[in-house]
């Protein structure tokens, strides 16, 4: 289980970009979602150890990760996933695929971990993750990299984001996969109705704090409502995500 107690995060010492966040997580998918700028990716990456809170704890299974590194937390089943995936020049896609699973694996589980996020194996093994690969490619290769890692906290930032052309089924079966592989949990940051659908649990950050943390039944149709309500009001016609 995932615990927050009185997170804040205040960067210049006046603009408080989170305040007194307390979470517990422990359900298979959680959706996070909110208004832009809420503190939602802030979140994500205080989880991951990318940004240290100002205040506040963090524990994991009951042990105390608040002064832990990146490294650290990866090393104590924590994954992250990019908005805006990282190059990394010289690293082919299998080396990126076998350092993530932390052991050597045979060139059909790489297949398997490319495939399952629509990519043609034969094609990618063997590419450099560098300025080649489309944002869209660099997104799937990330997402195959946290599968092959396994471990029992994924944290995605905008999993959706870049990969409009690969279906939103494949992207949801890739996490109810992944789910049945580590039994872990995987906490999704997301605007999109169709993830916020798959949640077990949802949390709305607005303004820094939680607005509401409830089952996706007791949240999500309101969450519709209100987005309908918007659009209509800023006379949009598109009604999709």
């Amino acid at each position: 289980m995932l615990e927050l107690r009185n997170i804040s995060y205040t960067p210049d010492g006046v603009h408080m970009i989170l305040k007194n966040v307390n979470l517990k997580i422990s359900d298979r998918f959680v959706a996070v979602t909110g208004p832009n700028g809420s503190g939602k990716s802030t979140l994500a990456k205080i989880i991951a150890g990318i940004i240290a809170p100002t205040s506040g704890q963090i524990l994991l299974d009951g042990v105390d990760i608040t002064d832990m590194s990146v490294t650290e937390r990866a090393k104590n089943g924590i994954s992250f996933a990019f908005q805006q995936p990282v190059r990394f020049k010289g690293i082919t896609v299998k080396r990126l695929i076998t350092l993530a699973a932390g052991r050597e694996i045979s060139f059909a589980e790489i297949c398997s971990y490319l495939s399952e996020v629509g990519l043609c194996a034969k094609d990618y093994v063997d590419r450099e993750v560098d300025a080649s690969l489309s944002g869209g490619e660099l997104k799937r290769i990330e997402i195959a990299m946290i599968n092959a890692r396994g471990t029992k906290l994924s944290v995605f930032d905008e999993p959706e984001a870049g990969i409009d052309l690969w279906s939103f089924n494949n992207l949801i079966k890739v996490f109810r996969n992944m789910y049945e592989r580590t039994k872990g949990t995987i906490i999704i940051i997301s605007h999109q109705e169709r993830i916020l659908d798959i949640a077990d649990k949802i949390i709305v950050i607005d303004g820094g704090e939680v607005a509401n943390y409830a089952d996706k039944d007791d949240i999500f149709q309101h969450l519709i409502n209100v987005r309908s309500t918007c659009r209509k009001a800023s006379g949009e016609v598109t009604v999709n995500g």
